[in-house]
Formats: structure tokens, sequence, C-alpha cells
């Protein structure tokens, strides 16, 4: 429906803040511009926003700068809604409590968009529920818009979020402008993104941008069961339209689902635009390590969320003299630059944690990093003005009472967690102790190995080198972890998560496998492992030590990547040769020969049942490469 911008006025916003104001005119209403401009968005920001203004109907609309006083405004609105309340313990820190019926991604609810299905997702065999993804039609992608949008910000501002993934300006770096109703996501996507006017500049250059439109949601009923956190979960949806850069989500204020700027952006759109220019848009994480001689390597590894992908990244080494540095925890986009090394960037601008099991023994980085500028979400509150989640017990002072994440008197005795398993720390990625030098090089850092893992209590070594690129694609094809409290699945079951982006893909699996195999044509490709800090002994415990000490693992990771002899083949890879993994120091025993064990039972069943995964979830669409690489391995586990 067509707007027209009325004339710029000035009001007085608060009491020490005046701004620019225009109105948009719609055919029902007049929409004031409260903060910001019309005129400084280029004209198809400006068309994207009327567009949704006159579709949403909000009360008014305000165009983010991105500044520190609009910061405190937000903030200060945030407060008064009950949305979030001050931890006076710390610097500038907060917490939210969601609805409970609003705390993790739902992948179930989660689709793509495309003319055809198999655009989207492989042709599962006859009678098998297809687990790489959601395809959704045109036409339906249309019916859920229209059943939703219409009116759905009444009483609500409509912000404005330009923001960039990425470093402004960098040839790696995508922008986007989301649109959305909570002022909870504005605060969060400002620590996330690099978010304001710089990137409204910046579009200037090149108007090109992801387009994100959301909104908690109005139920159909019209009644809000939270008032501090509005939500629709009944009809939650969220929504990517590969051809047209298009993210749409509605009914959900939490997380990936809200930050538009995370997964659906940064990887599943993000995934479909790097197919298209030939690069990768990965679920990994970027760390620096020097060795004792001052060498230093850059290194990414994809893991399931909550696998211990910000642990690696904010690793404190155990070996004398290495030193690792953080660049990302969570995103690498990564490409080929004119030398044809892999280069990557971290495009997020932050840090957004799972909370429980990070303590000062897990994570001190982390622990150094949380506790300033930071929005906490579905944590447990203290009486001293702090934060606690499982794993800070040995930080709690005697006395102090704990309010869970649902508002409740805690202890222990309760049986029932303190804080959601999925509750979220989003804090500034610039105050990690150990943040890299080069963290936001525009030209990216040189990538020399990739590892991929996940939770694998058994059967699994600690480490494992591909044989080839074709041998570590098919590595990633085939990765499995036990599920996690990141979405909706319940109890800790085996799933099958290829690359750690089973809910991340934005195109067709099979065709993303074969992206992955062109890129060894397009430059040098780095090494490929496998690792799995979590198998267990017979006795079920842990038989790795893990956190600090996964710097032997880098140790040995940097050996082969600079060409040492220090391994022996297997049925399933490149193992360590024996004695070749550092164990100098190590203060707990470790039943090596179990920790690298390779029953053949286990590993003939293992290959058994990816092929069978491959046969009933990609089919035809799976890559030769990929379909020959499991014969192979068939064939050298036949042969143990």
């Amino acid at each position: 429906m067509p707007v027209e911008v009325i004339a710029p006025q000035q009001i007085d916003l608060n009491a020490n803040n005046l701004v620019k104001v225009s109105k948009i005119a719609t055919a029902s209403a007049v929409i004031p511009v409260v903060y910001g401009n019309l005129n400084q968005l280029t004209p198809k920001v400006r068309a994207f926003v009327e567009e949704h203004a006159a579709l949403c109907q909000p009360d008014n609309i305000h165009i983010c700068d991105g500044s520190e006083g609009e910061s405190k405004i937000l903030l200060q609105k945030l407060v008064e809604s009950g949305t979030i309340v001050n931890l006076p313990k710390y610097e500038n820190c907060w917490l939210a409590r969601t609805n409970p019926a609003d705390v993790a991604r739902v992948e179930s609810k989660t689709f793509i968009c495309t003319d055809r299905k198999e655009e989207t997702i492989p042709t599962p065999k006859d009678g098998v529920k297809g687990t790489l993804g959601n395809w959704i039609s045109p036409s339906d992608f249309a019916k859920a818009v229209a059943d939703r949008f219409p009116g759905c910000m009444k009483g609500r501002t409509l912000y404005v979020v330009p923001f960039s993934m990425g470093p402004v300006g960098s040839p790696l770096s995508k922008i986007g402008i989301e649109i959305t109703d909570s002022a909870y996501v504005v605060a969060s996507m400002r620590i996330m993104t690099r978010m304001g006017a710089p990137v409204l500049e910046e579009l200037k250059k090149k108007e090109e941008f992801v387009r994100a439109l959301h909104s908690v949601g109005t139920p159909a009923s019209g009644i809000i069961q939270q008032a501090s956190w509005p939500c629709d979960p009944e009809r939650t949806i969220i929504l990517h339209k590969p051809a047209e850069n298009l993210i749409v989500s509605y009914g959900s204020g939490y997380g990936g689902n809200s930050l538009l700027g995370k997964k659906c952006f940064a990887l599943r759109i993000g995934s479909t635009i790097a197919k298209r220019e030939g690069w990768l848009a990965e679920h990994m994480l970027i760390l620096g390590i020097t060795d004792p001689k001052g060498v230093k390597k850059y290194i990414t590894a994809a893991f399931p969320s909550a696998c211990g992908k910000t642990n690696l990244a904010m690793l404190n080494p155990s070996l004398p003299g290495y030193k690792v540095e953080c660049v990302g925890d969570d995103i690498a986009w990564m490409k080929f630059d004119a030398n044809g090394i892999l280069r990557a960037i971290n495009p997020e601008n932050g840090f957004f944690g799972v909370a429980p099991g990070t303590s000062t023994e897990t994570n001190p980085i982390a622990m150094a990093t949380v506790f300033k500028n930071t929005i906490f979400t579905n944590v447990a509150s203290t009486s001293d003005g702090g934060v606690f989640w499982e794993g800070m017990e040995s930080e709690i002072e005697e006395g102090i009472e704990i309010t869970d994440w649902l508002g409740n008197k805690w202890d222990k005795s309760s049986g029932k967690p303190a804080a959601h398993p999925n509750s979220r720390f989003c804090t500034p990625a610039d105050q990690c102790p150990i943040i890299d030098p080069a963290w936001e090089d525009q030209k990216g850092v040189p990538i020399s190995a990739i590892l991929f893992g996940g939770r694998r209590p058994e059967g699994v070594p600690l480490i494992y080198e591909a044989n080839s690129w074709a041998h570590g694609v098919f590595v990633g094809a085939a990765m499995k972890s036990e599920s996690t409290a990141a979405a909706e699945h319940k109890g800790k079951v085996i799933m099958h998560d290829p690359f750690a982006m089973r809910p991340f893909f934005g195109y067709n699996f099979g065709d993303y496998c074969k992206h992955w195999l062109s890129m060894e044509k397009r430059g040098q490709v780095p090494a490929i492992f496998h690792v799995n800090w979590f198998r267990k002994s017979p006795q079920g415990k842990f038989m790795w030590p893990g956190y600090g000490e996964n710097t032997r693992v880098l140790e040995y990771v940097l050996r082969r990547i600079n060409g040492e002899k220090c391994f022996v083949d297997s049925a399933i890879g490149r193992i360590p040769a024996e004695n070749q993994l550092n164990l100098e120091g190590l203060k707990c025993n470790i039943d090596m020969e179990e920790l690298f064990s390779l029953p053949k039972e286990f590993w003939t069943k293992e290959a058994e049942e990816i092929g069978q995964y491959f046969d009933s979830q990609i089919g035809a669409d799976l890559p030769a490469e990929v379909a020959l690489e499991l014969e192979k391995l068939k064939a050298r586990i036949a042969a143990m």
C-alpha cells in the first residue's frame, strides 16, 4: 500500500533528547517517526520500511543509530516494561526472563521457501521423514505472512535496525536491515552485530542488503499471556526466501528466532549467498594458536550447539608457551583470497553463549568477559544483585539466596535447574581478554585446519585426520552428536548433525556437499580433522579431561599441518602414532589404548548406519565422491 512522508518536525522524546521526526501516512493511519529521520534511509531501505509499516501498523517508528544515548533510552524502556532488570553487582548488566513457552530455537517451525522443494531439501526415501530442513511453497509463505503480520505491531514501536555482519566495509561482510517490534532484540543486535549509523552510510555506496522482518506477534485471541515478554508460540514461524535475501520471523522474541543476523542470516541465507558467490558460511568457531616459537596458525571448528565451541574458542592452554586467541565462537565466513588462501571472518560482534556449565573452572576467559555490558536471558538471579547458573556453585557466597529463571525461590534440593538449560549471555566480543588482534581484519585470517566434532560417548577416538579433502567432506557429512538444549529435542539422543549445520542449511544438503567438494579446485584447502572430547569409559566417566588440556590436541594438529609424520593410518583416518600426543605434565592417568581404540563391531555398525542415513535422507542427491568415501571406509573396517 503506498505511503507518503509528511514534513519533519521536532518533538521531545524524553527529558534531554530532541530528535527529528517525520511521519508515514498509510491508508488507515499516520505513523510518526519518533527517533531518526526517514531521509537517512536509502530509497530501497525506505521502501522496505514503508511497506512493512503499512502492513504491521505500529504506533510509531524508531530508526536506530546504534549510539550510546539510544542504548540508554532502550534499556530504560525495557526496565519500565518489566522485560529486563538491572544487575547492580555488575557494570551495565541486565537480566531478562522470557515467557516459558519461548526458550529455544524452533526447528520444526523454521522453513526455507524456494520454487521447487528439491532446491531446499533432498528427497528422502519413501515413508521416511526428512530431517535436513523444512520447505514451504511460495504460496504458503505468502499465506503465513498474511495470516500473521497485518496489524501485529499495533500499540508498539517499529524499530529499523541497520546492521553489518562482519566489519563495516569489509569485502567479506554483508549488510542487513531488520525491522522488529522488540526493544530487547534491538539491544541484543547492538551487541551481536555492528549496528547503526555507519551501516546506513555504507549502504549509500552499494545499496544491497538482506531484508529481515520480525515481530514478537499478537496472538489470534488478542490475549498476551506475559506483558513483559509478548509472544505468540502457537503461531510462531521463521521463514527464509533465499532468492530474495529475505527473512521473516513471527511469534518468538528469543535468540536465533529473533536476532535475525545470527542463524537466519549468517548461516541459512548466508550459505545460499556463499554458494552463489563461491565461499563458505559455516557454524564454526575461529581461533588463533601461537606455539612457543612464536609461529601462529588459525583453526576453525564446527561443533553442534553446547558441544564446547565457546570453551575451545576461549581456551586457556595447559601446555607452557602456547597462546590461544579468539576470533569468534560460533560462525565463520570463509573465502579464498587472490593468492588462493582461505581467509575467515567472524561475522558477529558478540558472543551469544550457553550459560550453564560455564564457570571459572571450565572457561575462565568467558567468565572474565561476560560480567560487563551484558544481557543475560533465563539464568537465575542472586540476592546480591548477580546471576547464577549450574556450574557457578563454588562462586556463590554463603547466605546468598537464588531465584530461578521462572522467578521462584530456588535451592538445590528442588531437583530442578536454577537456570534454563538453554539460558544465554549476550556480550560484546571485544571485551574478551584474549580477543585476537586480527579479529576485525577486513581481509580475514588465514585458515590452516578445520575441525569437526560432537558429543560421542563411545567408539570415536579423541582425534583423527581425514585422508583427503573428499574424505574430510565425508567426515563432516557423517557427523553425529548427542542432541542439545538449544533446540526443542528432549533427552540425550545421538543425532546426525552433518557439518554441525543440520538446523541451518539454506539449501539442499546434497548440493551443499557438492559445494564443499568444489572448494578444492578454488584454492589451497586446509587439513580436516575430527575431534571428540566426550568419549566415556565402560564405567561412564569421561576418558579425556578436556578444557585446557585440549591444547594437547591442538598441538598435534599444528604438528600435522607443519608436515610432521606423527600419525599412523587406521580404518577411519590418520590417528596419532604411539607416544605422539603430548601428555607431559598431565595430572590424570589416560588410558590411551582405550581412548584411541576402534572397536570393529562399533565401526561396522556406524558405517552401516551412516549408509542408511545417506540413503534415506539424501538419496540421489548424495554426491558420488561422498558415497565412494563411505564404501572405502566400509572396506577398511572389514579389513581390520
